[in-house]
């Protein structure tokens, strides 16, 4: 079964078997994705890691699926009813769908109605019927009248011998992949709201009358529908015939009778078959579809969600950091005070306090004598202010602060941090065993603090679903969510890699061959016996053995250690032919690694070797020139326009820089300092045609756009990226929401018998969403 999967996946994969075989080895033998795409290439042929997450999740599918394979083979053949001809549709069943199709006559059942007249003896009854088409079913029913087993007469007969076709045709797997086949290309999925919770059921008004077809409905809207009939305002049909009369018969009762070979005219046996072929359809059939096209287009949004926040996760994580510096972490607050957090170049916490320079103290003057005390006794060069409730006040303080300071620290630098997940860190075990003794409060702006000085090492030690980058992120299988996103967090630490004498135990469990407890066992040696000297000391840390640091040593950084080689990405296995490469050109290693103008003298075929192929040795001559280098961009900060602190502030036409917070399927959301994200929908992300908003931008981009509408009364903004687009001018001079028309059709609705001009359609669909998004993330 092994090989054959290996095929299945390299044809999926579009590699050849040979590359799939060896991964699976690899991956069956311990090693991790990040291990292998950095460090197996030769073996696997060069695969990517996103070719080897593909395959990882692949393997768990096809080898759950032949599990299953071999548990309902067992079953059939038990019953003595397994053929050569099924064994072999079984045997060639590639998905699981298929698989259960073809299970579903031989399944274990509950008595049906079908199964209480086979044991009534009427089966022969309902193949003469079927085969032969006597002309008076009624006079050959009597024959089969059983009262003791419940069929009295003539028509109770009759009517389980109906049962019993229908439950045959019924578990057809042929017939059911026909029906499916024709289904997928023209059911429609209807929505409509339960009488009498119209207005409980407000907030899912676009879907009160709605429909579109089924195989077209995007993630967005079939979690929003999903979540609507959860809630018990929605109720959720598949419509199979959306163009057919009220009343007419349904195309799939023609696609049974044709599979069935049957011609049906007006005899008494054709018009009790034709009975048959309808309550297939109807009673059994149509049910099933329903149930099962509804179910895979939730799947299907899951998987699109999961996606969505994966990709938005990746990117948020991999923003660059600001760097070692000193930097003071702000907690916005208005009652309660601003928290302030000052972490040092190494993120440790040397000061803290609360201050209250809002209303209702109103202690401006002294909030800033404080924080310019602290500014000036621990050298701070970053403000990272959370950009919750109050985070504009409190940025304008910080403004104040700068100005103030200036002479004496001109470099000193506000930024606005996401305080997504920062209250969820700070009440964590992690939070209190950090900072026992100090208030919640204060360690979420240690934690802002920290986020701005390195996003991935502070932000692995929230769980990924609280980050709050996701799309309707509590509708989707939590177990499938989660699986995504620990892998996405594994491969961005494993891209940058960790300095092992400062990293947490969080950041260091995510490192490949590691887990928490190795991590805690590792950075305990750290507390006992000073940092780390060399990657080989790595060995001596309890229960840390040759296989877990052959999978976590390339992605663990000892700066200025025993050895140069191991504050970079080359892996010790390696070390002896980076020797090799300095003794040829006859300098001391310490002189080899930087030095690029030497490297680029270097041919990577020339040191290609039995066990370093051209791949390894090509990556290792890049990370010579570059040791250690960061796979993040430059450090980037948006500036918010002076004076817009609130959506009232916003003007039609404004021009502003912002920050993207979230990229969905259907456009970007993005912060410009008003606490409430405006969008830009996909129409507005450039001026050419874009089908993927992550191919325009991602999470932490910070970006210029035009403010198209303003719906101060609901807190919905309308952005543009397209800075020459023209707002539409009833709406630029009533800064209302969109028309419920025009709501109607961006959600998916019916089009409208006018054609609109695309900036309308573009407003719209802007409105629409940001207030779908809006609730979706409360």
């Amino acid at each position: 079964m092994t090989s054959n999967i290996a095929r299945i996946i390299a044809d999926e994969l579009n590699v050849r078997e040979a590359q799939v075989t060896a991964t699976i080895a690899l991956l069956d033998d311990g090693a991790t994705v990040p291990f292998v795409a950095r460090y197996r290439k030769e073996v696997t042929g060069g695969l990517d890691d996103t070719q080897l997450r593909t395959l990882h999740s692949r393997l768990g599918y096809l080898r759950e699926l032949n599990d299953r394979r071999d548990v309902i083979l067992s079953s059939i053949d038990a019953q003595g009813k397994l053929t050569p001809e099924l064994k072999a549709a079984i045997l060639g069943a590639d998905s699981k769908t298929r698989l259960e199709d073809l299970y579903l006559p031989y399944k274990p059942k509950r008595r049906t109605k079908g199964q209480i007249a086979i044991e009534a003896g009427i089966e022969p009854l309902a193949n003469l019927l079927l085969q032969q088409r006597p002309a008076n079913p009624e006079a050959e029913a009597a024959a089969f009248i059983n009262t003791e087993a419940g069929f009295a007469d003539t028509r109770a007969v009759l009517d389980g011998a109906r049962y019993i076709l229908m439950e045959r045709f019924a578990e057809d797997a042929e017939l059911i992949r026909k029906v499916r086949e024709h289904l997928s290309g023209v059911a429609v999925l209807q929505s409509k709201v339960i009488e009498g919770k119209e207005k409980e059921g407000a907030k899912f008004r676009d879907y009160f009358e709605h429909s579109e077809l089924l195989a077209k409905v995007p993630s967005h809207r079939a979690l929003a529908m999903l979540r609507g009939r959860n809630e018990g305002i929605l109720s959720l049909s598949m419509v199979a015939d959306p163009d057919s009369e009220p009343g007419s018969g349904s195309y799939c009762e023609v696609i049974i009778a044709n599979h069935l070979g049957l011609t049906l005219g007006d005899s008494e046996a054709d018009k009790w078959l034709k009975t048959v072929v309808t309550g297939t359809w109807r009673i059994k059939v149509a049910l099933q579809m329903e149930t099962e096209f509804i179910s895979r287009l939730r799947e299907q949004a899951e998987d699109d969600a999961i996606k969505v926040f994966a990709r938005n996760l990746h990117d948020l994580l991999m923003a660059a950091p600001a760097g070692s510096k000193a930097t003071m972490g702000l907690d916005p607050g208005l009652r309660t005070g601003v928290k302030v957090a000052v972490v040092n170049d190494t993120g440790k916490l040397v000061a803290h306090s609360t201050i209250f320079p809002h209303e209702p103290q109103n202690q401006w003057d002294k909030s800033l004598r404080t924080l310019a005390n602290l500014v000036s006794m621990h050298k701070v060069e970053l403000i990272a202010v959370g950009n919750g409730t109050a985070s504009r006040e409190t940025d304008k303080l910080a403004a104040e602060l700068i100005a103030a300071v200036k002479e004496h620290h001109p470099t000193l630098t506000k930024v606005m941090v996401s305080e997504a997940g920062a209250s969820v860190y700070s009440a964590s075990e992690l939070a209190a065993n950090e900072f026992p003794d100090l208030d919640v409060s204060i360690r979420g702006a240690v934690s802002i603090a920290r986020r701005l000085q390195d996003p991935l090492a502070e932000l692995v030690k929230i769980e990924p679903k609280s980050i709050g980058v996701g799309q309707y992120q509590h509708d989707v299988s939590q177990s499938q969510l989660s699986q995504s996103l620990e892998a996405v967090v594994e491969d961005c630490v494993n891209s940058v890699g960790v300095d092992v004498n400062m990293a947490s135990v969080p950041l260091l469990s995510q490192v490949s061959g590691l887990n928490k407890t190795l991590a805690k066992n590792l950075v305990d040696y750290r507390d006992e016996h000073g940092q780390f000297k060399s990657r080989k000391e790595l060995l001596k840390v309890p229960r840390l053995g040759p296989k877990a640091f052959e999978q976590a040593a390339g992605f663990l950084r000892i700066r200025e250690g025993d050895n140069p080689l191991d504050a970079s990405a080359v892996h010790p296995e390696a070390y002896s032919l980076v020797e090799t490469i300095a003794q040829t050109r006859e300098v001391p290693l310490a002189n080899l690694i930087g030095n690029t103008e030497l490297i680029r003298t270097l041919k990577a075929g020339d040191f290609v070797t039995d066990a370093f192929g051209l791949p390894t040795v090509t990556d290792i001559l890049k990370e010579l020139d570059k040791p250690g280098r960061d796979p993040r961009g430059e450090f980037k900060t948006a500036h918010f326009k002076e004076g817009v602190t609130e959506v009232r502030d916003l003007k039609p036409e404004m021009i502003l820089e912002g920050v993207v917070t979230n990229v969905t399927n259907f456009g970007a959301f993005v912060d410009v300092g008003v606490h409430q994200d405006g969008l830009v929908h996909i129409s507005s992300l450039s001026d050419k045609f874009v089908s993927d908003p992550h191919t325009v931008v991602k999470a932490g981009d910070v970006v210029k756009v035009k403010v198209m509408e303003v719906d101060v009364e609901r807190k919905r903004i309308g952005l543009s990226m397209r800075l020459d687009e023209k707002p539409q001018p009833a709406q630029a001079a009533k800064g209302k929401g969109a028309p419920a028309a025009r709501t109607a059709q961006a959600k998916g609705g019916k089009p409208q018998s006018k054609p609109q001009k695309p900036q309308a359609i573009n407003a719209a669909m802007g409105n629409a969403f940001a207030d779908a998004f809006a609730k979706m993330k409360k």
